[in-house]
């Protein structure tokens, strides 16, 4: 009976796997065209779990830290195999995009890339895909005069200060100002369904803990070692742990731990960030271009490993948790002062270090404004726009030179 158990829950795990693998293969379009990609595969096609627990998931994954597709990932392959299988759900989803990623950084070391006119062209591509994401996020999570506020002052905050401690501060203050001004608004939607997870509250509570402990241990860490691997460790579990909103608002963290501190160039930074928006999966395996371009596929592992770390302890430690606290009006409320605050931190971001490195004539400019309208009014796929700013770019160089 033991043996048959056993079978049954390993032909889940690899099951898990390919399905995932594929996703991870085709999910072209950043977060939320994966959560879309993943309600017709897991959802309508395969009936893991109804649309409306799909719905509660993807609303958890929402509030905690970290690349919330991602994390929604996670939570169906531990619903369906358990924590091996919420382990094999994030391979497959993220291992194509490691590897074209990692390749990309083995290719990018021998070039000039300041020198580069499609490199150049692939920072402007950055241009128009954050704008693009800007727009829409503001369009969702800032509708009102109080939302719209909260964004504007973390903008302006993030841009005056801009440093990692600055933007824990604004989610903080955001989430009590979210608290206090929507304190009396109305749930909407239907009655919440009961989440079954194999994980009991007790365990929940460890991952919780071992999420804050490496939190704050990894730093006193890399204070009394000298090993490098240790300070790549830190940087992106910090920089995995303290983003909301996941995608690009993670960009003005990464910036600050791998330019800021001299690992990588700025023009290696946008470079790779470009080239994230061509391959499917989660924008968070920029961590393995930035920890290759560093130390090549050591680090790459290691970046990767500590950047997605925190989205593992997260999301298993919230799930057995997340009946009870989705709905509280309280918790719905800061939620909303933290979405209105990550938007004004990614308008800060785009603008510094990316309008800055990227928009530098009014040649730059037009070609900005053309990648823009082709991805936001004609709704081409980010590779196409990634590939149409690499030849513009180009074509920018030859002219001018």
């Amino acid at each position: 009976m033991n043996e048959r158990i056993g079978n049954r829950r390993l032909h889940a795990i690899f099951e898990v796997f390919g399905v995932s693998l594929k996703l991870g293969l085709t999910s072209f379009g950043g977060p939320i065209a994966h959560l879309a990609y993943f309600q017709d595969e897991y959802v309508r096609r395969r009936q893991w779990l109804d649309e409306r627990s799909y719905a509660d998931l993807v609303a958890l994954c929402q509030f905690l830290p970290g690349p919330a597709s991602s994390q929604v990932g996670i939570g169906i392959g531990t619903l369906r195999a358990g924590v091996l299988g919420g382990i094999a759900a994030w391979l497959g989803f993220t291992l194509p995009s490691i590897i074209a990623l990692v390749v990309f950084a083995n290719l990018m070391q021998g070039f000039d890339i300041g020198q580069a006119g499609w490199v150049h062209g692939l920072k402007i591509v950055a241009v128009a895909i954050v704008a693009q994401a800007i727009v829409s996020m503001g369009q969702k999570l800032t509708p009102d005069r109080g939302r719209i506020t909260i964004a504007i002052a973390a903008a302006a905050l993030s841009l005056m200060w801009p440093t990692a401690l600055m933007q824990i501060l604004l989610i903080a203050a955001a989430a009590a100002a979210g608290l206090w001004l929507y304190r009396r608004a109305e749930s909407k939607g239907t009655t919440p369904v009961v989440l079954q997870m194999p994980i009991s509250k007790t365990t929940g509570t460890v991952f919780i803990l071992l999420f804050f402990v490496m939190l704050i241990g990894l730093p006193i860490l890399r204070g009394v070692t000298a090993h490098h691997l240790v300070d790549i460790f830190d940087s992106f579990y910090r920089s995995g742990a303290l983003v909301f909103g996941g995608g690009h608002v993670v960009l003005p963290l990464l910036e600050r731990e791998t330019v800021a501190t001299g690992w990588i160039s700025k023009e290696s930074f946008l470079a790779g960030y470009g080239a994230a928006q061509a391959v499917p999966g989660p924008l968070f395996t920029f961590a393995s271009y930035l920890g290759a371009m560093d130390r090549g596929i050591q680090g790459a592992i290691v970046a990767t490993a500590a950047i997605f770390l925190p989205a593992f302890l997260l999301v298993l430690g919230a799930l057995p948790f997340w009946n009870a606290l989705r709905s509280n009006p309280g918790v719905q409320g800061a939620l909303m002062g933290v979405n209105a605050a990550v938007v004004g931190i990614l308008l800060a971001a785009f603008y510094n270090p990316i309008w800055t490195s990227a928009v530098l004539s009014s040649a730059d400019f037009a070609l900005a404004a053309i990648l823009f309208a082709i991805l936001f009014y004609w709704k081409l796929p980010p590779w196409v726009v990634v590939i149409a700013g690499a030849l513009g770019g180009t074509a920018l160089h030859v002219l001018i030179h």
